[in-house]
């Protein structure tokens, strides 16, 4: 019973250090993956209105046999360049991926297609901007999960100090030309109501 007791709490406080120490860095992470977008450098989106479409396959020079059967899953995702984080705790980069905020959209997550010497398993999606997405300059990242949902691998369009190859959406404004006609319309109307029942009011009371 004694010695049950200690691997319990062995295991316990092993789970707990772990819990602790956080989660993958980044850091460590083979850039195994090749991303591509079509978006050019410079250019601007539209949110809700725009598609983009994003490449991925694997690099075979650097993919070695375990990590091939080790993915399991592939998503790419959508993430805020630099320029876009600074005084926005909220979208702060992290090192530990736990922690991290840079990628907060999620543009297609798909089972992996184990990579062979002909990259059979370059893959194209293409992605609708999403209304929600806020104003912002971007790139795309791409993360390999074992199957516990592990990060293992990562592959992204800009380079390492995320300063190259970027692009810029803008969210929609809320706004259209449609609506404020409506809405003018609306209060030209309500205007000539109130006015109607003013005069009916005062032709009443004479």
């Amino acid at each position: 019973m004694k010695s049950q007791f200690l691997i319990a709490l062995v295991l316990v406080l092993l789970r707990s250090l772990m819990s602790c120490h956080g989660g993958v860095l980044l850091s460590t992470l083979p850039r195994t993956i090749l991303v591509s977008a079509s978006p050019q450098p410079g250019q601007v989106l539209k949110a809700g209105e725009d598609t983009m479409t994003v490449k991925w396959s694997f690099n075979q020079s650097v993919l070695t046999s375990q990590e091939n059967e080790t993915y399991k899953t592939i998503k790419a995702t959508l993430c805020y360049a630099p320029v876009s984080q600074d005084d926005r705790a909220w979208r702060k980069t992290f090192n530990d991926l736990s922690k991290d905020k840079t990628c907060q959209f999620t543009i297609v997550e798909e089972p992996y297609a184990a990579a062979d010497a002909n990259n059979a398993s370059a893959r194209s999606f293409e992605w609708t901007i999403q209304k929600y997405v806020p104003t912002a300059t971007y790139f795309v990242r791409a993360y390999a999960y074992d199957s516990d949902g592990i990060e293992k691998a990562y592959g992204q369009t800009t380079d390492e100090k995320k300063t190259a190859d970027l692009f810029r959406i803008e969210s929609i404004s809320g706004r259209h030309a449609s609506l404020e006609i409506a809405a003018g319309c609306f209060s030209a109307f309500a205007l000539a109501s109130l006015f109607g029942l003013f005069w009916a009011e005062k032709a009443k009371k004479k």
